[in-house]
């Protein structure tokens, strides 16, 4: 996955390397009318908050509106199939993920090429892992879980945003690496997987922090690790999977904002230098919120925010 997200960025670097005067003729022009958001899963998850985050402040900021368009399906492919069919004309864009460049290698057929049909804008966020479950699963830590599935084999199910979505990935691997008779339900969004994980129809979820923070704090979930190097600020007292006794255990999912291939460059451009505005301001926000909500009396080691920066 950490090769992949090199890989877009060196593709988007190009875009913020434009001549200034190209970004001001563009902003005469554009956009002059309603520009469609594609979000290739189900509302609710963290690509479909990014999205609306974005489309938010772009409406803001232009005076026309960009509007926010769910196209879920197939892990992402049908939304994503839909953009790379779309105009070149700036009057599309879709907020997409890890899944954009996995899905090829999963499914014998996609409509789309992701080298090929799309042109970078900018890599957004980065976001891990969390495992989480139902308070009703009778496990307090990952050693517990482990012991339990052990113990029932074949009886418990795991949700994830959809099939080739990092959560997916990272959940193969712990059923995998530890032998575990665990089965697999692919969702259309993390918030339906979580929703069906609150609701105990799959007990078991590995999702992004976005849809699961409010749920484990409200103690409608229980989180037990966090598939990353360092724990999460929203999640202080979550223990990282390494902490947890599985070191092997690490995946993370990206999110980047992408459009048509052949998009005008002096558009993508100005996309470019607006969106990377956005995301810095409310990123940085949010992680002064929650080192407030905090304190300062934490001490286990390095921490993160549910999402971090890279635009």
């Amino acid at each position: 996955m950490k090769l992949l997200r090199r890989q877009f960025l060196h593709l988007a670097a190009g875009a913020a390397a434009l001549p200034a005067v190209s970004r001001i003729a563009s902003a005469q022009t554009y956009p002059s009318r309603p520009v469609r958001v594609i979000v290739p899963f189900a509302p609710g998850g963290p690509t479909d908050i990014l999205a609306r985050l974005i489309a938010q402040k772009l409406s803001e900021h232009f005076g026309k509106q960009f509007y926010v368009e769910n196209i879920g399906g197939a892990g992402g492919n049908v939304g994503m199939g839909q953009g790379a069919k779309a105009a070149p004309d700036g009057y599309t864009i879709l907020v997409a993920g890890t899944p954009m460049v996995i899905n090829p290698t999963l499914y014998e057929r996609v409509p789309f090429d992701p080298y090929k049909d799309f042109d970078p804008v900018t890599l957004a966020v980065t976001s891990p892992e969390v495992l989480s479950v139902n308070p009703s699963l009778p496990v307090q830590s990952v050693k517990d879980l482990v012991a339990f599935i052990k113990a029932h084999p074949g009886k418990y199910t795991f949700a994830s945003p959809g099939t080739g979505t990092p959560g997916h990935l990272v959940g193969e691997l712990f059923r995998l690496s530890l032998g575990l008779d665990l089965v697999h339900i692919p969702f259309n969004s993390a918030g339906l997987a979580i929703g069906s994980t609150v609701a105990g129809h799959t007990p078991i979820a590995f999702t992004t922090p976005p849809p699961v923070v409010p749920q484990v704090k409200e103690g409608k979930l229980r989180a037990l690790a966090v598939a990353s190097k360092t724990r999460l600020q929203a999640l202080p007292d979550v223990p990282t999977m390494a902490e947890a006794g599985y070191p092997d255990i690490e995946g993370e999912a990206w999110f980047a904002v992408i459009v048509p291939a052949r998009t005008p460059k002096e558009i993508i451009a100005l996309l470019h230098g607006e969106i990377v505005k956005i995301i810095a301001r409310r990123v940085c926000r949010a992680i002064q919120d929650r080192s407030r909500e905090m304190g300062k009396g934490h001490s286990r080691g390095g921490h993160q925010s549910a999402v971090r920066l890279t635009a």
